[in-house]
């Protein structure tokens, strides 16, 4: 603390969860969770909390001049942009001779701790927040000391010179003992038109190129069928007409307890529309298909990932295009809609081979899709081992979003694979499909495909100097 600053008392909280850029999802306006469960655990402390996230309405720097502490989610394509955020926060701090504390979170944060650091963090707190961040909190109000501040598990902060990383990895056992995410903490709620909803954490799959084992472990816990259903109940009373998306990796992965989270759905007469993200694998238990459709599901969303079987093995998917082929045929019989999601760029992966796999989503009559670009984000296998390959060759995380090719990959150039991801948005979202599906009253396709060709044109706009130096590689 420079002289002349002050030590205010810890009152105000600001949770700010940064956005930038376009991509295919620009248009849900939804929140993560994160925030919106730690607001509520904190303002059940008697603190003042304030939640913005920026892509329901912009910061109001008003209200961060009399905050205390200020808290920022930090997804890796998001860093800097929450780097510039914290950067404005220290400002303001300085320009009012008191001291703002800064402390980031989130999965990017967490495996770069150091970099965080470094672009304004005061505290860095990894993997799950509830359990470290009340914690961290309270030791400010009572003024930090580091031997205080030594005893909270999963914190990193600078000691002098010195960065901390304290041991642990907490995890919460009992999701159940969270509290429900409070939206109305949230400047412009009202704007939501997609509202998110956990059931589960954790993944019992390790793909290469995912970080959800390293951020939430192996081991899938679950909240109770009972408490998933109030939760429900509150959101068909609080948000009426809004769309619902079950954001747990793996729905199913216990078909079980999936079973009985849709039965107590059935029997609550829950009225509301939903969606879901799946494994294709969910194709083979038609009573849970049915019992989506009959809750109000509407789209799965599922991780296909490619139709070239070395990708696949690549990955570790577990899963074939065979079994692909006929979970889809299967999950569309019983009349749930697909969004497929690919990933493109596998060692295996070949020019043709991107090609097939985009030309077999059409013919697989796949009603919307998405082509991301592989992205090594840090935490996972993937970026430990294209960075030992010295494959990595751009390191602004804003291209980390699943549309900029950052690796150089092994069959081809870079700027050949950027190429085929553009043309699988332009071929699979093409106009004389979206005039064929608004013609067979596929209205939710016609509609993506409207904002699949408008995010791709204003995204090639915003992009010409990033595309520019690409075709220089």
């Amino acid at each position: 603390m420079s002289k002349g600053e002050s030590m205010p008392e810890l009152k105000r909280v600001v949770l700010i969860e940064p956005h930038t850029g376009l991509h295919f999802f620009s248009y849900a306006r939804t929140p993560l969770l994160g925030l919106p469960i730690l607001g509520e655990i904190l303002r059940r402390t008697g603190l003042f909390v304030r939640i913005f996230c920026e892509k329901l309405t912009p910061v109001n720097w008003s209200e961060v001049a009399k905050a205390d502490l200020v808290g920022i989610s930090v997804l890796t394509n998001l860093a800097p942009r929450a780097y510039q955020i914290a950067a404005k926060v220290k400002e303001i701090a300085r320009e009012a001779r008191r001291r703002i504390w800064v402390v980031m979170g989130g999965p990017h944060v967490t495996f770069m701790p150091e970099e965080a650091l470094e672009h304004g963090a005061d505290f860095v707190v990894r993997h799950e927040g509830e359990t470290v961040f009340p914690m961290l909190v309270e030791c400010l109000r009572e003024g930090a000391e580091s031997r205080a501040l030594g005893e909270i598990p999963g914190l990193s902060y600078r000691e002098g010179e010195e960065v901390v990383h304290n041991p642990g990895r907490p995890l919460v056992k009992d999701l159940d003992s969270l509290p429900t995410p409070n939206f109305s903490l949230i400047e412009g709620a009202e704007r939501m038109n997609v509202i998110p909803v956990q059931t589960s954490r954790g993944c019992p799959h390790d793909c290469e190129f995912c970080s959800v084992v390293r951020m939430f472990g192996h081991t899938i816990r679950y909240r109770s069928p009972e408490g998933v259903v109030e939760e429900l109940k509150g959101i068909e009373r609080d948000f009426p007409r809004r769309h619902v998306f079950f954001v747990d990796d793996n729905f199913s992965a216990n078909p079980s307890r999936a079973l009985s989270l849709l039965e107590a759905m059935k029997r609550a007469g829950l009225r509301i529309k939903w969606s879901v993200q799946e494994r294709i694998s969910v194709a083979k238990r038609p009573e849970i298909l049915r019992l989506m459709r009959e809750t109000g599901c509407r789209r799965l969303y599922i991780g296909l990932e490619s139709l070239n079987p070395a990708a696949l093995l690549e990955w570790r998917k577990g899963q074939s295009p065979e079994e692909i082929t006929e979970g889809i045929h299967q999950i569309h019989r019983e009349g749930l809609a697909i969004h497929g999601m690919f990933v493109l760029g596998a060692d295996a992966d070949t020019p043709e081979s991107i090609t097939d796999t985009v030309c077999g989503a059409i013919r697989l009559k796949l009603d919307t899709a998405q082509f991301f670009v592989l992205v090594p984000p840090p935490g996972t296998r993937l970026f430990r081992r294209l960075a030992g390959e010295g494959r990595i060759f751009d390191r602004n995380w804003a291209h980390y979003d699943g549309h900029h090719v950052v690796f150089f990959p092994k069959n081809m150039s870079p700027w050949r694979l950027q190429a085929l991801a553009i043309w699988a948005y332009e071929r699979f979202y093409s106009v004389a499909r979206g005039i064929a599906w608004t013609a067979r009253l596929k209205f939710r396709n016609a509609f993506f495909a409207f904002i699949g060709r408008r995010v791709l044109r204003a995204w090639l706009k915003d992009n010409r100097a990033y595309l520019a130096k690409l075709r220089e590689l």
